[in-house]
């Protein structure tokens, strides 16, 4: 179950510079890391998880964080910037948490943009910051 439920598009508007809360932890294994080289024909294995898994753990992770009800439709609209601050090596936990930056009025709903930063466990600085665009239709 999601950390927050925003029920309608009110409360999605009501939310804008509010943390919404963390994943749960997931560990980077070298299964993981080889599973997603072969998935993509990259020549990715190694020691440290690639930086395109980690953005990929994103859609993994935001489902744990926010749920929003009451809208016909939730759309993934696509990144604005997205940041590789500390690499990932084989053995981290990572989890993510978000916050709701933006909210801009769209026809028939909104986009939000909310900040997805994947942390690792025991470090200051997050693998990945991910400005991620949604739009929510009523």
């Amino acid at each position: 179950m999601a950390t927050t439920v925003l029920d309608g598009l009110d409360e999605v508007r009501a939310a804008v510079g509010r943390h919404l809360g963390h994943s749960e932890w997931l560990e980077i294994t070298q299964e993981r890391v080889d599973l997603f080289a072969d998935a993509t024909g990259g020549d990715q294995r190694g020691s440290v998880a690639p930086g395109y898994l980690t953005v990929s753990l994103s859609n993994l992770f935001l489902p744990q964080i926010v749920e929003v009800r009451g809208v016909s439709m939730g759309v993934n609209y696509g990144t604005g910037t997205i940041r590789f601050p500390v690499p990932v090596p084989v053995g981290s936990r990572l989890r993510g948490g978000a916050e709701l930056v933006e909210v801009e009025e769209i026809a028939g709903g909104v986009q939000t943009l909310m900040r997805i930063t994947i942390e690792v466990e025991g470090r200051d600085e997050p693998a990945c910051v991910i400005d991620s665009i949604s739009r929510w239709i009523a």
